[in-house]
């Protein structure tokens, strides 16, 4: 899983893992750009009053997401719409946020930047802040051979660092590697997972990076009708993208909007508060069937998928190096 220390290095593929939708070939990566682009994601500098950076909403040790609030926070206090999707294994996504708004990597930071309830900031606003800093356009000449700096240098640089955002060292990967063994009670978890979940939450990624209607009712405070946003298409009512389960144990609260505090919470939706619906997903028009003692079970497989290598990672932490 190492990335070898070259000027243009090889994104590894973790084993039995499909294909990446990312086209590597219009972006190399490379050790300078990695590192600008974790710059980037930890400074406030791309926000309106230099307050607000993309590891605001997404922290590394709670699988980069935040915990601390249902909605995501941005500059003068302002409150969002949804709850902030974690970062990792961006490289197999071909669309992004929960709506699916944004269908490229290089163009998703966009999308916060611009929000005026995030960074409330224009990215043509953002480079001659980035130009007038001698240590960015230190490190712009050092990841593109040009001082002078530009808006899609910037987010290609981004895009570099959440490349780089792979979780493939949990529990879970250690026995499919058959380096461990699941216990008893993870074992079990893992035969209700398959029966009851993986369609949704397939292997291994842990979603389909599918749009699914997942029987939430709907919030008339938000009035959030998800992917029906984009499309206008009637059939997409509800719709959200399907979250990915690895690190669930740190990246609560969950859902698009940040309802359930814990994990009981949702498994409690899905065996007995699903909303049934027009555009219902599917595997959910019959009742999930779990005792107790199954959904412990259950819970404990999902803790396999917590893979502390990634969340405290020096690699992905704050860059005190080159920003202070």
């Amino acid at each position: 899983m190492a990335f070898k220390s070259l000027k243009d290095i090889s994104f590894a593929v973790p084993k039995s893992w499909p294909k990446p939708h990312y086209d590597f070939t219009k972006n190399p990566l490379s050790t300078s750009k990695i590192e600008l682009g974790r710059v980037l994601f930890y400074d406030p500098i791309l926000s309106k009053n230099n307050t607000i950076s993309c590891a605001s909403c997404h922290s590394q040790y709670t699988a980069f997401t935040h915990v601390d609030h249902s909605l995501s926070h941005g500059i003068d206090d302002r409150i969002g719409t949804r709850n902030s999707p974690t970062l990792m294994n961006l490289a197999w996504h071909s669309s992004f946020m929960w709506d699916g708004a944004i269908n490229h990597l290089d163009m998703q930071a966009l999308a916060p930047i611009s929000h005026p309830d995030e960074m409330g900031e224009k990215i043509e606003t953002v480079v001659p802040k980035l130009q007038a800093s001698k240590n960015y356009r230190s490190l712009f000449y050092k990841a593109f051979g040009d001082s002078v700096i530009t808006g899609q240098h910037t987010l290609k640089a981004l895009s570099q660092f959440m490349l780089t955002l792979v979780s493939a060292n949990s529990k879970y990967d250690s026995v499919m590697r058959k380096q461990t063994q699941f216990t008893v009670q993870e074992k079990n978890g893992y035969v209700l997972f398959q029966k009851n979940c993986a369609s949704c939450h397939a292997e291994p990624l842990f979603t389909n990076l599918q749009f699914e209607n997942n029987g939430l009712a709907l919030d008339t405070t938000l009035n959030d009708y998800g992917r029906m946003k984009i499309t206008k298409n009637k059939n997409d009512s509800l719709k959200f993208k399907v979250p990915t389960l690895r690190n669930i144990e740190f990246s609560y609260p969950y859902m698009h909007d940040g309802r359930f505090k814990r994990l009981s919470d949702v498994l409690k939706h899905y065996t007995t508060g699903v909303q049934h619906g027009k555009t219902l997903a599917k595997q959910l028009e019959q009742p999930i069937l779990l005792s107790s003692n199954q959904r412990v079970d259950l819970t404990a497989f999902l803790l396999t998928l917590t893979d502390r290598e990634f969340l405290f990672n020096p690699k992905y932490s704050f860059p005190k190096n080159n920003l202070k």
